[in-house]
């Protein structure tokens, strides 16, 4: 951090406005209100902003906009008189603050329709411009990064000032850029003369196109750059720092495949030389958030289901590096772009992870729930973490997290807090900061976490005791009006069914103990009993089944054997006599053959019922059925050879 230099806080709460300055105490954080500054006790602040070099500060209030120079004794420079102004926005440069207020209009004033789109000088706070602005959406004044070409798109055209020092400025429009009805215009950042990115809607079947032009070359056969395609309802479009190097983001409100709830998204790059392709992702889904690197020669893209997936490319399109997969859908450069923030938020429980992105290596993951903002401070070694109003109503408060994922310093705010600012800086000021895998010691969290133990009812909380013999005693308080131990007829009910379970759980158990006893006994040795003689006119019954020739099952009389043995004192073994196949023909071999066609025949007259029934046949079942009059030829032969 450059020396003497500490970034302080601008806050936005329904209390109004602060100005914080943190202190480094031991391990902690702390913050204290900024000695020189008033706070804005109005109960109505719609915006604030800081300047990009961090010399101004600017606020709506509700009745004015308060522009503030930012220095020790924090001198209100101007009250601009714009009581409904809800959006502020400085000039690269921070030469002048522009002001939107919601349009109106007024029958019974003259005339009826006033400005709503103010230009103020920030060193004096005098209004330069002011026109009627009916856009909600790109409303601002587009610069140049020098300052020297203003754009504004009114209406379905654009509106172009020249700023340089021997320009007309904001009084004079010095070129113009129509048919761009619902479409969009935006001015790269880097040397003058700047390119123009304007977005054409398609109309009538033709497809949308965003070209690039060189200023002030602005007309339609003069792009140096251009790109069509279709499904395209909005088009964001931004630039790297540079300005060499532009990515499209095309959206449609509705998904025609009916894969997305919230439209179809696709994403495309030009280049001021020329070039333009499709940038191709490695995974279907919806694209979260896409980040350009400060150091503008790379781009990272958050793509996919979750746990969705993050990649990093270069100028070609081409990927660099896969981050590993991830609950994460928005992404957050320092200023330096050597560290790379990966956010779970919205509806994701606050997932942060924090990579070195020139070792390409994880350096923490934690989680800050609730967290609805996220910003680097300009030093580029700590963020804030904060939860606002109007996303969440509770628990709003803000804390700064080192980089290495210890906590700094944490504020619980007392009512709504809207918004949390860092003061920001020119490039350069501070120098870019050496990372490193010590951990920092941070402070313990005070929010509390949420329990994960399982929820108990509160009747049923210290209800059940349970004895050191493993008794359980129940310690619940009779019913009131009610005797001591008292049961209910449904309590008496469930009790004489359990018993009856447990008496029959223990009769089955008694009977496997008796099994197991005569077991036992027959396993011991018994003095041998005297064998007794068989009966006189013991007869064994000896059967057998006839085989079916002709496939009719017809059966054939058993026959029995009888021996009579008297004589001896045990029967050893009973013969069984195997079933004899009977002979059809004769001859074995077309006896089989004569079987394997009745089987044949049987099948078939199974596949006609599933036919009749209307069932599906495949192709070999219909073909096996259409066979059915070669099979009882060839049957009939057989039989008449024979």
């Amino acid at each position: 951090m450059a020396s003497g230099i500490t970034p302080t806080l601008a806050l936005r709460s329904a209390k109004g406005v602060e100005v914080w300055k943190p202190e480094q105490q031991q391990q902690q954080l702390t913050f204290i209100p900024e000695p020189g500054f008033t706070p804005d006790q109005s109960k109505s602040c719609r915006a604030i902003v800081y300047s990009p070099n961090g010399r101004f500060l600017a606020w709506a209030n509700g009745t004015t906009v308060q522009l503030c120079r930012v220095s020790e004794r924090w001198t209100v420079i101007a009250s601009l008189p714009r009581p409904k102004a809800c959006y502020l926005q400085f000039s690269p440069r921070s030469t002048y603050l522009m002001t939107w207020e919601v349009y109106t209009e007024n029958p019974k004033e003259t005339p009826k329709e006033k400005p709503n789109l103010f230009i103020y000088r920030a060193e004096t706070g005098e209004e330069v411009f002011s026109i009627i602005q009916k856009r909600h959406q790109e409303w601002q004044m587009h610069w140049s990064s020098d300052e020297s070409v203003a754009a504004l798109l009114v209406g379905g055209e654009v509106l172009f000032f020249d700023h340089s020092p021997t320009g007309p400025g904001l009084k004079q429009v010095v070129k113009r850029f129509g048919g761009l009805r619902n479409g969009g215009v935006s001015v790269a950042p880097g040397p003058s003369p700047p390119h123009i990115g304007v977005y054409i809607p398609g109309t009538k079947g033709a497809p949308s196109m965003c070209r690039l032009f060189k200023y002030p070359n602005l007309e339609m056969n003069q792009p140096v750059a251009s790109k069509s395609f279709f499904q395209a309802d909005k088009v964001d479009m931004m630039w790297n720092r540079k300005g060499n190097g532009l990515i499209l983001m095309t959206s449609t409100d509705v998904d025609a495949s009916g894969v997305s709830y919230y439209g179809k998204q696709a994403l495309h790059y030009m280049t001021p030389k020329g070039d333009s392709c499709g940038i191709q992702l490695n995974a279907d889904g919806p694209i979260h958030d896409v980040a350009w690197s400060p150091k503008s020669t790379e781009f990272c893209i958050v793509y996919g289901f979750m746990p969705a997936r993050a990649s990093l490319f270069n100028l070609k399109c081409d990927i660099v590096y896969d981050f590993e997969p991830g609950n994460r859908n928005s992404i957050y450069f320092n200023e330096f772009g050597n560290l790379i923030v990966f956010g779970g938020f919205g509806n994701l429980p606050g997932y942060i992870e924090i990579w070195d992105l020139v070792r390409r290596k994880k350096l923490t993951n934690y989680q800050a729930p609730d967290t609805t903002l996220l910003e680097w401070s300009p030093a580029g070694d700590k963020f804030l973490t904060a939860t606002t109003a109007p996303r969440l109503r509770m628990a709003n408060g803000f804390k700064v997290w080192h980089y290495s994922g210890a906590l700094l310093g944490e504020y619980s705010w007392a009512g709504e807090l809207l918004e949390v600012l860092w003061q920001k800086y020119e490039a350069g000021t501070f120098a870019e900061v050496t990372i490193s895998d010590k951990k920092v010691t941070g402070i313990v969290s005070a929010t509390p976490v949420a329990s994960k133990q399982k929820y108990v009812p509160p009747g049923a909380r210290n209800s059940i005791v349970i004895t050191g013999s493993g008794q359980k005693i129940d310690m619940r308080p009779p019913i009131p009006g009610l005797p001591p131990g008292y049961r209910s007829s449904t309590q008496i009910k469930n009790s004489k069914q359990k018993n009856k379970k447990n008496k029959t759980a223990g009769g089955a158990d008694g009977s496997q103990d008796a099994t197991a006893g005569q077991a036992k006994d027959a396993s011991e040795p018994k003095a041998q009993a005297p064998k007794k003689k068989p009966p006189k006119g013991a007869v064994k019954k000896e059967s057998a089944d006839g085989d079916v020739a002709n496939g009719n099952g017809n059966k054939t009389n058993p026959t029995s054997s009888t021996a009579n043995n008297n004589d001896q004192e045990e029967v050893e073994s009973t013969t069984v006599v195997q079933p004899k196949k009977v002979s059809i023909t004769g001859d074995p071999e077309k006896d089989k053959k004569i079987r394997a066609i009745n089987k044949k025949l049987k099948d078939i007259k199974l596949l006609k019922e599933k036919h009749e029934r209307g069932e599906t046949l495949v192709p070999t079942q219909v073909t096996k059925m259409n066979s059915e009059q070669q099979l009882m030829k060839e049957l009939s032969a057989l039989k008449v050879a024979a």
